[in-house]
């Protein structure tokens, strides 16, 4: 049997959406150009949006060393690599999808289908949909964050529906709001015209801020609107249902949200590290040009909206990681299998002991300078160096400056 090294180093890909930052404000770019031993380079004129590392084949991670694709070296080194546990429960892959965003202006809004829809979605359009799992995710900041997610509760909502170009949107005879009245208000926007679209504006200009915000509305609405319009259409009806009724949220270096399969979000600006079960799907509602949008029917019937997309529920505290020896590690632990998110903060001078994982580990280098030691074998890591650790593989992390590191665990 052919053996393999159970530590080494990968490259990542960037990709170059529009709504990525541009140049080296860009911290995907930033870390991928550091990878030692590849062409990739910056160009300040040009958009840089995500930095992918997991081999999924959209994007895919290579072997520094080989420049092979990680997805090859893994069926090939399968039980030595995943680790039986992870082989057993997800295949001859890994599980997750790791990522390093830096946008620019708002993505699409969005949400990713569950795996009944995905199935089916892939089924009958595997061009578009190129998988048939679910894509719940998290969202760890790295910077000053901002994003819509989830839904503001109904209550809050329905007050301002009583002005007049809203009141139309709300199923007649309603006075209290259920979820399905939000869903049936969600689609009948998406579904309006332009000078709909321009009388909710002029509607709500006829508002003051004092009235906006006793309604539970934050005082910069007006900015985020004006904002979003620049961005994209004026008349993207997009827009007002992530300003109407959905959550606002800023979030600082180190705090977390989760999304769920199908729940409802917009990233508007700012760095994260970004982890998910492994797919690519999509279904974009708004806040996108009018050919990338969905159905507008199908987009609205598979929405989430429960408890599970409240603001406390999306939100991911950070906890104490047993995954260490010397408590350097904090530990994001999403409501699903697939991983859990550990961060290293290590002061200059440290050394952590990582435990082994059933299952394969992926980690990155945000900052700072440090060795890795594992399987016999010893890596300088420096900001942008990304290592994938196989299954039942211990590792040594030594610091020789403040180092900081994200990785993506099967525990």
């Amino acid at each position: 049997m052919s053996t393999t090294s159970r530590l080494f180093q990968l490259s990542g890909t960037c990709n170059n959406y529009p709504w990525g930052k541009k140049g080296h404000e860009s911290l995907a770019a930033k870390l991928c150009e550091k990878t030692p031993g590849t062409e990739f380079a910056v160009n300040d004129n040009e958009c840089y949006s995500e930095l992918w590392f997991g081999d999924y084949p959209d994007f895919p991670a290579r072997d520094l060393k080989t420049g092979r694709p990680l997805a090859e070296r893994l069926k090939t080194h399968k039980e030595a690599l995943l680790g039986s546990y992870s082989l057993k429960k997800f295949g001859d892959q890994l599980p997750f999808l790791p990522k390093i965003l830096s946008i620019g202006k708002a993505l699409p809004l969005q949400i990713h289908p569950n795996k009944s829809l995905a199935a089916k979605l892939h089924e009958k359009d595997p061009d578009k949909f190129s998988d048939s799992n679910h894509k719940p995710e998290i969202a760890v900041a790295l910077s000053r964050f901002e994003l819509f997610a989830g839904w503001r509760d109904v209550n809050q909502i329905s007050p301002l529906f009583n002005i007049p170009s809203l009141r139309d949107f709300v199923p007649e005879g309603k006075e209290s709001w259920n979820g399905e009245t939000l869903r049936h208000v969600v689609r009948g926007i998406l579904k309006a015209d332009e000078q709909t679209v321009q009388n909710i504006e002029e509607d709500l200009k006829r508002q003051s801020e004092q009235d906006i915000e006793k309604l539970g509305y934050p005082s910069s609405m007006f900015e985020l609107i004006h904002r979003l319009q620049s961005q994209y259409s004026a008349t993207d009806p997009g827009l007002f249902v992530a300003i109407l009724c959905m959550d606002y949220l800023v979030l600082e270096p180190g705090e977390a949200i989760f999304i769920p399969a199908d729940g409802v979000h917009c990233y508007l600006y700012g760095d994260i590290v970004e982890c998910m079960a492994r797919s690519n799907n999509m279904l974009a509602g708004g806040l996108c040009p009018v050919a990338d949008r969905d159905s507008i029917d199908l987009f609205s019937e598979a929405l989430r909206i429960d408890s599970s997309t409240r603001l406390d529920n999306l939100r991911l505290p950070a906890k104490s990681s047993e995954d260490v020896a010397n408590g350097h590690a904090l530990l994001y632990q999403p409501p699903f299998s697939e991983f859990d998110m550990v961060r290293i903060d290590m002061p200059a001078g440290k050394e952590e002991l990582m435990w082994k994982h059933k299952g394969p580990t992926v980690a990155i280098a945000i900052s700072g300078e440090g060795t890795i030691l594992g399987d016999g074998r010893e890596f300088a890591v420096k900001d942008g160096f990304i290592f994938f650790i196989a299954a039942e593989t211990t590792t040594m992390l030594r610091a020789e400056t403040s180092l900081q590191i994200y990785a993506a665990v099967v525990r």
